[in-house]
């Protein structure tokens, strides 16, 4: 089986982009363009340096709740982007818990949160625990924990196929970076403006009923993962039981806005 409807990316006005669906099991059910191909992936390394910060928890380096970042912050408060820290700057704008205010920042300092209890630099803990694990050769950090990475769409297709059925972590940990934390908390989904409330897992963003939204109008409100300034998305949609990732090289704009939520109702229409 191969999704005709990754095709649609040929149409978007972008120099280069390539598309992959993954289910739970593993199956690509279709790639369309350079799949092999490097890309910046921007914000889309969240999740990534996220996955690695929950395997430093269960390897008992860290604690979820355990203080981190600002006085109050903990470090589940960065990885919900509850901590106060402004976006790009490592200033206090709110108190831990309150807003939820999207933050490279907050990223940052759980980057080197990490590296000071691990002894490790955090990109190279990141391709210990998470990458070479899971074969993701093509895929590097070198840099901020926000937003420097690089990958490809087949790289991206094993994360995604993890995190849909957790090997790395206890499906547990993995169902509670699903879940709503700090619910009710209201905020700026970059691009798409004030959401109330304006739901995030841990490193996760959490679809519900968010609108507008770079997903599909028919993802489900369970729909979860990450979109990125490069021109990068991956969602997870557990009720289709699938996963979309898509590169591109052109930065996100109007033109992702109109064409990310239609290609995406195409896939889920396809499987």
């Amino acid at each position: 089986m191969s999704l005709k409807s990754l095709a649609l990316i040929d149409n978007w006005p972008v120099p280069t982009a390539a598309a992959g669906v993954v289910r739970a099991d593993g199956t690509v059910l279709g790639t369309h363009g350079p799949a092999a191909q490097r890309f910046r992936l921007a914000s889309v390394t969240k999740p990534l340096a996220a996955y690695a910060v929950l395997v430093a928890y269960e390897e008992g380096a860290v604690e979820l709740d355990e203080p981190a970042g600002p006085t109050g912050s903990t470090v589940r408060h960065l990885l919900a982007h509850t901590s106060g820290l402004a976006f790009d700057e490592h200033k206090v704008t709110a108190p831990p818990g309150e807003r939820r205010l999207y933050s490279n920042a907050g990223f940052e300092q759980l980057g080197d949160h990490v590296a000071k209890a691990t002894d490790i630099p955090f990109g190279e803990y990141l391709r210990q625990a998470v990458l070479e694990p899971l074969g993701m050769t093509s895929t590097t950090l070198e840099g901020s924990p926000a937003k420097d990475g690089v990958s490809t769409v087949e790289d991206l297709l094993r994360f995604a196929a993890e995190v849909q059925a957790p090997r790395l972590l206890d499906p547990r940990t993995v169902a509670s970076a699903m879940t709503v934390h700090c619910p009710g908390t209201k905020g700026v989904l970059p691009g798409y403006g004030h959401q109330n409330p304006n739901d995030w897992g841990l490193g996760f963003e959490i679809r519900d009923s968010k609108s507008p939204h770079w997903t599909g109008s028919s993802s489900s409100p369970r729909t979860f993962g990450h979109f990125g300034q490069s021109g990068t998305f991956l969602w997870i949609d557990p009720d289709a039981g699938a996963a979309c990732v898509a590169l591109a090289d052109r930065a996100f704009g109007p033109w992702a806005t109109e064409a990310w939520p239609a290609f995406t109702d195409a896939v889920l229409a396809e499987l």
